[in-house]
């Protein structure tokens, strides 16, 4: 490892470890209409949802309520991990340095937001790295075990039984 990569490697630590100590200080109540979903986690995920879903019929309502059921399924380990990552990713604080996107995740266009994505799947951090593949697995999981993203892709459901 360069002097440049470790400096960069204990900039992200610094600033993830001290983001996800603030966790306790962001409302853990759920947005109305949700089990888990917070206000806080809304607009990034409908910011991200048409981006990682490109190409498909999905629905950001429809995908946020069937994230929201999935998450409530989590174990309160898997669920508090998943927390920390929405958190690191709305504070202001670690929003800007560690994903590019200054300003909020409304106003995120479609070109930051892949620039974004890319970064963190490309990233030789890899925190960041597993960072991108739970957002995208999370992300297409809740699209893909609906029905309406069934005929799409060509899975005719599962079996009648």
């Amino acid at each position: 490892m360069h002097r440049r990569d470790l400096l960069r490697f204990s900039f992200g630590a610094s600033l993830f470890l001290g983001a996800t100590s603030l966790v306790g200080c962001t409302p853990q109540a759920a947005s109305p209409g949700y089990q888990v979903l917070r206000d806080d986690d809304l607009p990034l995920l409908q910011a991200l949802i048409p981006v990682v879903l490109a190409g498909t019929l999905a629905s950001t309502e429809l995908v946020l309520h069937s994230l929201d059921h999935k998450l409530a399924a989590l174990s309160p380990a898997m669920l508090k991990l998943t927390r920390q990552l929405f958190d690191v990713l709305t504070l202001p604080l670690t929003r800007g340095p560690l994903t590019g996107i200054w300003g909020g995740w409304a106003g995120a266009t479609d070109t930051e937001l892949d620039r974004f994505l890319e970064r963190w799947r490309d990233s030789s951090l890899n925190l960041l790295r597993q960072g991108h593949a739970s957002l995208l697995q999370l992300l297409l999981m809740a699209w893909y075990e609906r029905p309406e993203a069934w005929a799409a892709c060509g899975y005719p459901g599962p079996p009648k039984v």
